[in-house]
């Protein structure tokens, strides 16, 4: 099975398929807490968590001078597409 087409709102996606897209934008789950997930770009870092209504990004040292981390949220009633483009553009 397939993803969905990009502009398919993120809550229509069974779970395995966030997770399947989560791995094809190169991250990796902790094996610990399987809602939390990691990615590193070579001028970010973030950390999303997958929360009941919405996936949360904390973007670590973000090299923009600040000791604060980069925190966002975005609605699961958003497009695939458009949480993808939000959050892989970096802080």
């Amino acid at each position: 099975m397939t993803l969905p087409p990009p502009d398919t709102p993120l809550y229509s996606h069974p779970l395995p398929k966030i997770e399947e897209w989560l791995r094809e934008q190169g991250c990796q789950q902790d094996p610990e807490q399987l809602n939390c997930w990691h990615v590193e770009r070579p001028n970010w870092q973030a950390d999303l968590y997958l929360d009941i209504d919405s996936i949360a990004v904390r973007y670590v040292d973000s090299g923009n001078g600040s000791e604060e981390d980069i925190k966002r949220a975005f609605k699961y009633s958003l497009s695939r597409q458009d949480i993808e483009d939000a959050v892989f553009a970096g802080p």
